[in-house]
């Protein structure tokens, strides 16, 4: 882990200090006194996570803290990032989400208790984003906050609305860009239409969000740190606050509009089959139903874009989905949660998903954050001991961005071979500085989707990238280049060697059976493997088929296919949720 910059340690300290500050003024501010009108309540919570919470059990930021009887703030806290979770209030939508006397008096409880207890401005959560995200969510719950409350609870939750509102006016842009940023325009923009008495931040805050929409989101309809959940929550936010603007008789800037037409299609091609999202660059498959909810209520009719979608390629054929990373790596402030993932796919048939990523180890702690984010954790050729990127170090929660140095590919290319939404041709050159390997992947799925053939080809193209491979291959002894490709499999994916070890067989839940075979060149293995995904305790153990090899002359060639067994049905009635991904 790299130490971080004295520059951006100062920057720290002194955003810390004016968010303080702004905080303390804010809390001798004017308050609102009531709503001039609330907004429909739109976030989505989850019932089981709120009956949890109602027992006692907290489970944040991949943290389980036992607390029974005990007031949130009360806890102990094992992490920046699941104080940061408390402090922007997303559990008031699950407690919303069961609805019940036990769940309301909790969240008043808690609410009340913050109000008292960090009311003045003191506090972690006094930050753009936090404060953003917890308007969002008091303003949405408070007819279940004010319920059966007296009139001087009331004024003073009011009260704190309006000081966190100023607050925010003064201070939305220290903010990172981004996710964050938008969080707390989406905010200002709710409490300026809601509360009396704060009328006058709504115009600007939309104006500001606008110009957000404008500078953050790319003419494909994607944002800079390429992760697919990060684009989802961006675009529902758009979606709220356009929502809000127009039940306040305003109309949305024709940026923050043109941003939503633009996302919608990118997130189509982004969703497998199963409607979860691809899991890059530290984005998991979002929470189910989320995302169909979000582009229903776009109004954004337009299909799949043409091209890649955010960079990302999709093919798609009957029931089958594959999407595949072919660009490179985000670089600077926007890689912190990214991954060396390029040329990296998933595999999802009908409701089930087959071959997957690993996913983001964030919350699991920053070993799991570095082991997530190589490319041995990713369905793609790796060179042993290599990744393809050499990435910065991550950002962790609540603290300013450290210096980068981001070594990606400088070359990263996809074509089509025929009809683009069947088969196609990538690669990329991340491996030529290390060993002067390109990596080639070709990927072709049956128009029916019960076949995906593919092949991996690390090669060295050029001149100079011959002579570095010489070198390499004498300083390791004439043995060759080692190199593996991995294929990593769903958890609820049962995985056995068949066919005297030359083949594996796929068991999904379905019923459906997938065998893997290939051309005989690697050695084939079935290996140990980790699921990492948000709300769970722990990685869920899984398992990934190996093939491994070495480069013994410029270029080694290995062909692959995962086929449905020939008496798996064409079409299979899978009706049974997954369901939500939580151990407790």
């Amino acid at each position: 882990m790299a130490e971080q910059h004295p520059t951006g340690q100062r920057q720290a300290r002194l955003s810390s200090a004016l968010n303080r500050i702004a905080a303390l003024r804010a809390a001798r501010a004017r308050p609102a006194t009531g709503f001039v009108s609330q907004p429909e309540p739109r976030t989505i919570g989850s019932y089981a996570r709120g009956k949890q919470l109602i027992a006692g059990n907290f489970l944040l930021a991949g943290f389980l803290i036992e607390g029974p009887g005990l007031s949130v703030w009360d806890l102990p806290m094992p992490d920046p990032g699941f104080e940061e979770a408390l402090h922007g209030c997303g559990w008031l939508d699950d407690l919303a989400a069961v609805g019940d006397r036990a769940a309301r008096d909790r969240a008043q409880g808690w609410v009340f208790d913050w109000i008292e207890r960090f009311g003045t401005g003191r506090g972690p959560g006094w930050t753009p984003d936090l404060t953003g995200r917890r308007l969002i969510r008091w303003i949405n719950h408070a007819i279940l906050l004010l319920n059966g409350q007296d009139r001087g609870r009331a004024d003073g939750f009011f009260r704190s609305l309006g000081q966190q509102t100023i607050y925010l006016s003064r201070r939305w842009k220290s903010a990172s860009p981004g996710l964050p940023r938008f969080e707390a325009l989406t905010g200002l923009i709710y409490a300026g239409l809601a509360l009396t008495g704060m009328e006058r931040f709504a115009g600007p805050a939309a104006q500001a969000l606008a110009a957000e929409c404008a500078a953050q989101i790319d003419a494909e309809g994607g944002i800079p740190t390429r992760n697919p959940e990060d684009l989802l929550d961006v675009f529902t936010l758009l979606i709220w606050a356009a929502a809000a603007l127009g039940a306040g008789g305003r109309t949305p800037a024709a940026a923050h509009l043109e941003a939503i037409e633009r996302i919608a299609p990118t997130l189509r091609a982004l969703r497998h089959s199963d409607g979860g999202l691809a899991r890059f660059h530290g984005g998991g498959r979002g929470l189910e139903g989320r995302l169909d909810q979000a582009l229903a209520a776009s109004g954004v009719r337009a299909g799949q874009p043409e091209t890649l979608a955010m960079g990302f390629a999709r093919l798609h054929g009957g029931r089958s989905s594959v999407i595949v990373d072919a660009a490179a790596p985000p670089r600077g402030t926007a890689s912190a949660n990214a991954h060396a993932s390029t040329l990296a796919f998933e595999l999802t048939s009908g409701r089930r998903p087959l071959v997957v990523n690993c996913g983001s180890g964030a919350m699991f702690g920053r070993d799991w954050h570095r082991a997530g984010r190589a490319t041995a954790s990713h369905s793609t050729l790796a060179i042993e001991g290599f990744s393809s990127s050499r990435l910065g170090p991550e950002r962790m929660l609540g603290r300013s961005p450290r210096a980068y140095f981001d070594e990606t590919p400088t070359e990263v290319w996809a074509r089509p071979e025929g009809d683009p939404a069947h088969h196609m041709m990538f690669g990329h050159n991340g491996y030529v500085p290390t060993h002067g390997m390109t990596h080639v992947r070709t990927l072709e799925l049956s128009p029916d989707g019960r076949s995906l053939r593919g092949e991996d080809t690390l090669g060295a193209m050029t001149g100079p990238d011959r002579k570095r491979f010489d070198t390499i291959f004498e300083r390791e002894g004439l043995r060759g280049i080692p190199f593996q490709i991995r294929f990593h499999l769903h958890p609820e994916a049962d995985a056995t060697l068949d066919m005297g070890g030359a083949a594996v067989s796929v068991a999904l839940k379905s019923g459906e059976i997938w065998v893997f075979r290939h051309d005989g060149i690697a050695d084939l293995a079935l290996e140990p493997s980790v699921y990492l995904e948000k709300g769970r305790l722990r990685p869920r153990a899984s398992l990934q088929i190996v093939l491994s090899a070495r480069v013994l002359d410029y270029a080694c060639q290995i062909g692959w296919t995962f086929a449905k067994a020939q008496d798996t049905p064409a079409a299979i009635r899978d009706t049974r949720s997954n369901g939500p991904d939580s151990d407790i």
